[in-house]
């Protein structure tokens, strides 16, 4: 898959309140990032990055989503010489079981990450690991915040060109809710995936199979239920 998909947390628990507060009328605005002017070295938010550029143009025509897929690595993987290892038993683990989901540095995913509301459902999705697939469902108890970890210089996700007074990055918490019955390995789906591509079943246009590389992908009820009813069949 080449580069591991983003979005990893170290164990650690949630922040009990955002890691800065920035007035509303401070945000940036949708696919905005401030930029270094040539000569004066000043900040012009303005401008904007090709891969800002990009996401709003995908946002254009955006549905209403209220389920999510959510890539970890469940594996021990060294960045920084910090591991980003963050699995599903992880999650478990934390205090009242619940945990930022930080460390997500792709324009498009970002947006998705502040377009979630408190109480949606989200599948806990293994990435980059020897079988990748589904193992449980969490649900957002925290709407998106500023990312911490972009403003941390030890951090393996910080992010030089961005500032607290505009921030580029966000996190939502989320909460354990239960395993899945069986885990529900990517090849399985994949299989599902292509025969609805010929029958024009709901996973047709799964983003797990038409935007492999994000690791926040929005879900339609259609899809979310899908998936969830492998559960109850016997492993193909």
């Amino acid at each position: 898959m080449g580069m591991p998909p983003r979005g990893k947390r170290r164990a650690r628990g949630p922040l009990k309140e955002p890691a800065l507060k920035v007035a509303k009328s401070e945000l940036p605005k949708e696919g905005e990032v401030p930029a270094v002017g040539k000569k004066s070295g000043k900040r012009n938010p303005t401008r904007k990055s090709s891969a800002e550029k990009a996401s709003a143009k995908q946002e254009g025509n955006k549905k209403t989503y209220t389920h999510w897929l959510m890539k970890s690595e469940p594996e021990s993987r060294l960045e920084k010489g910090i591991d980003v290892k963050f699995g599903i038993e992880d999650l478990k683990a934390q205090t009242n079981q619940t945990a930022c989901w930080d460390g997500v540095r792709n324009y498009q995913a970002r947006n998705f990450l502040r377009e979630m509301k408190v109480g949606q459902t989200a599948f806990f999705y293994h990435s980059n690991c020897k079988e990748p697939g589904i193992a449980g469902i969490m649900k957002v108890v925290k709407e998106a915040y500023p990312d911490h970890t972009q403003f941390e210089k030890e951090d393996p996700h910080y992010d030089a060109s961005s500032s607290k007074e505009n921030p580029k990055w966000w996190m939502v918490d989320v909460q354990f809710v239960r395993m899945t019955k069986r885990f529900l390995p990517l090849a399985e789906m994949k299989l599902l995936h292509q025969a609805h591509k010929t029958s024009g079943g709901p996973l047709k246009d799964m983003a797990l199979f038409t935007r492999q590389r994000l690791s926040i992908q929005p879900l339609t009820t259609e899809e979310f239920e899908c998936v969830l009813g492998l559960e109850e069949e016997k492993p193909q």
